[in-house]
C-alpha cells in the first residue's frame, strides 16, 4: 500500500452484499477477481479500465472527488478522512504517537459516502 505501510479498508453495508453474493471460487481469497496466474491486480488495473472504458477520469480524480465531498458535506474530522486515504501523519511526534487506524470511525465514512453515490440496494 501507499507508503509501505498495511491499510484495512472498510466496506459498507452495500459494497459487503456484493461481494458475499460473489462465489469464493471467483476470488480467489481476494476482494476483486484476480488477473492473470490468480495474483492480485496490479496498481495499473484502474487506469486500464477506465481507458478501455474510454472515459476521461483518473483513479486520482475519484480521490480527489472523495476528498472534496468528506470536506464540504460532512462533518468527519480530517484525519479520519486522510486516513480513509492512506495519507501519512504530517508531523513525527503525531506519527510516532498514532497507532490506531481509525477504522470503525471510517467505517462510518465509508457508509456515508456508499449512500452518497446512490449504493443501495437495487441502485448500485
Amino acid at each position: 500500500m501507499k507508503a509501505g505501510r498495511e491499510h484495512r479498508v472498510p466496506l459498507s453495508d452495500r459494497a459487503m452484499e456484493i461481494l458475499k453474493a460473489t462465489p469464493e471460487s471467483e476470488r480467489h481469497g481476494l476482494v476483486f477477481t484476480p488477473g492473470a496466474g490468480g495474483r492480485p491486480l496490479t496498481n495499473m488495473a484502474m487506469p486500464i479500465l477506465l481507458r478501455r472504458m474510454d472515459l476521461e477520469v483518473t483513479v486520482h480524480g475519484f480521490r480527489s472527488t472523495f476528498r472534496d465531498w468528506a470536506a464540504e458535506t460532512t462533518n468527519f474530522p480530517n484525519e479520519v478522512c486522510e486516513m480513509a486515504l492512506a495519507h501519512t501523519i504530517p508531523g513525527k511526534a503525531e506519527a510516532a504517537y498514532r497507532r490506531g487506524d481509525l477504522f470503525n470511525k471510517r467505517r462510518k465514512l465509508m457508509e456515508a459516502w456508499a449512500e452518497y453515490c446512490g449504493c443501495k440496494e437495487g441502485k448500485g
